[in-house]
């Protein structure tokens, strides 16, 4: 028999493991729980005896997800999406009900079964969703919001479901039951909306006065906890106390504090939920029943996609957004099994149909990254409007960046591309800002700026920007996976087009020089030179010293300011502009001179020039060492005065 400590080390290197493996692939980690649960359940190797002790400490995650969902529930943005939550949201779900329901009596099965199992399927992945629309950048897109508003009524849906699932395992006495939970329910909101928020804003001040993060969090999960074990003594369920507590925070200044301190507790927990949702799962039965889970899988994906497109068409959608939405929301969601887990309990349907439901949501959500991935390609050919749609947009772009020539690229226009604008302009450098949120487009352009709606991580926004023209691109947002897809289709439309990224994080500094950045700006590094500067100069420090300080921080990062800065006293702010070093892509075409030589050989340094980077199509980037051997297509970056760089030219090219 193995003992309670083995098995928590067992647990953890599995889910370790596994949760490592997915993430590689960018697959849910749910899967990964999922299968460490199947893998010591019941049905396989048996290392729970216990299996109820374990489920009772998973309900602890859902009930932190419920609390979660409360923090994100708020009445100025569901009014702000009320046609989206209230309109297509309800319309979704109510229509997967009713044919999942007509389907369940179809085959066999009575109705509250089918309502039950409906409310299953009805739900999608509000986790996986929301991080892909974030990845992708199609968080502002019409179908982004779309999908986000459909999830936000969906994760609502779930405290009523929860009431009624538990009701209908009493047909007999479920009027009094559902009208009894609706009246606590009443009261209970009715007691948040008038009262709660008042006192839950004062208890808070009192704690957070005391300055203890330990006794901040303590707080947190005494109210989390306290209001779910009050619901559960009136009759109610765990969740719904959890989602109160949230409701009850979310409108005060501690929300984001808050969000912070419960998510470990809420991602452990809600881990150890799908492993014992895993454990359900009988592998044997589900071969045994393979053809219905089939049957069930592709009725599942594609009576969701059929109603979700369908709707959002009747919602006023083009016919490309609306199979996108149908695209994203057809897979099931995380609260599927948190309903399974319900419906199970209250044995409303049998164990072999449970088996095939939970195995189709499986399987969707593995599927659901997949169809993401390829739906730009499925809605392209099967959307003929879509060719139309994307041409006049590219055909926009091109109209705007027509006239332009020797500009920069600005790929996103949000806080930080504005501001670059500024200085863009003040310069009298000419510039064409891409940015895919449609609102921020719209008002930008009204006012006269150079902006136009688009994607820059597709490679033919970027040649309809003048990326062949251009003599800068610079990527604004600091998400580096976007930031990576840039680069890729950069490099191999102008390998010599200097790139300039902004990142998060110095851990992403290498993965984007090494992807073709020409220079990277991490916004960790940036903050600490500000701070030091500022507060050398309240400390007494010389205003020359702090200067010279802040130079030699920047230098010892950043490749392009080393030389710049080489031996400058304050006076070389005072050079003549043909005085002043630059940077000058050379490409080494058929025939040129320094074509398998090496660097020392060509002495550049002879011209007055510097080698700043070499960059290789393939390679992106090499180490620009004396010893390099150059070859044909590689990118000579040079350092130096506009003389000593026309010379270093006719040197690469013509050995002159």
């Amino acid at each position: 028999m193995i003992t309670p400590l083995e098995l928590v080390v067992l647990l953890l290197a599995m889910a370790v493991l596994v949760v490592v493996v997915f993430r590689s692939f960018s697959l849910p980690p749910i899967m990964g729980y999922l299968m460490v649960g199947v893998a010591i359940g019941p049905h396989a190797l048996n290392l729970l005896p216990d299996t109820a002790s374990a489920g009772h400490l998973a309900e602890f995650g859902v009930v932190f997800l419920m609390f979660s969902i409360g923090l994100e529930f708020s009445l100025p943005r569901l009014y702000s999406m009320k046609r989206i939550v209230f309109g297509l949201g309800a319309a979704q779900v109510f229509v997967t009900l009713l044919i999942a329901m007509l389907l369940a009596k179809g085959f066999g099965l009575g109705w509250p079964a089918g309502f039950a199992l409906g409310g299953v399927t009805a739900m999608s992945s509000t986790a996986v969703l929301s991080r892909l629309l974030s990845e992708r950048l199609e968080l502002d897109s019409k179908h982004g919001r779309e999908v986000l508003g459909v999830l936000l009524f969906q994760d609502l849906a779930v405290v009523p479901l929860l009431i009624l699932v538990p009701a209908l395992a009493q047909p007999a006495e479920m009027a009094q039951t559902l009208a009894l939970a609706g009246l606590k329910a009443v009261l209970v909101l009715t007691g948040v909306i008038f009262f709660g928020q008042r006192l839950m804003r004062a208890w808070f001040f009192i704690v957070a006065r005391r300055k203890s993060a330990e006794l901040f969090v303590l707080n947190v999960l005494l109210i989390t906890l306290g209001l779910a074990w009050v619901t559960e003594l009136a009759g109610l369920s765990l969740a719904l106390g959890a989602f109160v507590a949230g409701m009850l925070i979310s409108e005060t200044e501690y929300r984001y504090q808050v969000e912070e301190d419960i998510k470990p507790f809420r991602d452990v927990l809600l881990g150890l939920f799908f492993i014992t949702i895993g454990m359900m799962l009988n592998l044997s039965a589900v071969a045994t029943n393979l053809p219905w889970v089939v049957l069930v899988l592709i009725l599942l994906m594609g009576i969701k996609l059929m109603v979700a497109a369908g709707l959002s068409r009747m919602f006023g959608a083009t016919p490309s957004t609306a199979l996108r939405t149908g695209l994203w929301l057809c897979a099931g969601g995380e609260f599927g099994f948190v309903l399974l887990a319900q419906i199970r309990q209250e044995s409303l349907a049998g164990d072999q149909v449970l088996q095939v439901v939970l195995a189709a949501l499986v399987l969707s959500l593995l599927l659901a990254p997949l169809i993401v991935q390829f739906s730009d390609r499925i809605v392209m050919r099967f959307v003929a409007s879509e060719w139309l749609t994307r041409s006049m947009q590219l055909t926009e772009i091109a109209v705007r960046s027509m006239g332009t020539e020797k500009h920069a690229i600005l790929c996103g226009y949000g806080r930080t591309g504005q501001h670059l604008a500024r200085f863009l302009e003040q310069e009298g450098i000419s510039f064409l800002a891409l940015d895919p949120d449609p609102d921020r487009v719209h008002d930008a352009a009204a006012a006269g700026e150079p902006v136009t709606y688009g994607d820059c991580a597709r490679r033919e926004t970027l040649v309809a920007a003048g990326i062949a023209r251009a003599d800068v691109l610079i990527i604004t947002f600091s998400d580096s996976q976007a930031a990576l897809r840039v680069l890729h289709h950069t490099r191999q439309l102008r390998p010599d087009l200097p790139v300039v990224v902004r990142a998060a994080e110095d851990a992403d500094v290498d993965r984007l020089l090494a992807a073709g950045a020409t220079e990277v700006v991490p916004e960790a590094l940036e903050s600490s030179v500000m701070l030091a500067t500022h507060a050398l100069a309240l400390l007494g420090i010389p205003m020359s010293r702090v200067i010279r300080r802040l130079r030699e921080m920047r230098e010892q990062h950043y490749v392009l300011l080393r030389g710049f800065f080489h031996g400058a006293t304050d006076a070389n702010d005072h050079l003549a502009d043909a005085d002043q070093r630059r940077l000058l892509a050379v490409t080494l075409g058929e025939g040129a001179y320094a074509i398998g030589k090496r660097l020392a050989d060509l002495q550049l340094d002879a011209c007055g020039a510097e080698v700043s980077t070499v960059r290789r199509k393939g390679a992106a980037r090499i180490s620009g060492s004396l010893e390099d051997v150059l070859a044909e297509g590689d990118v000579v970056v040079l350092l130096g005065t506009p003389q000593s760089l026309i010379a270093g030219e006719q040197r690469l090219l013509r050995g002159k």
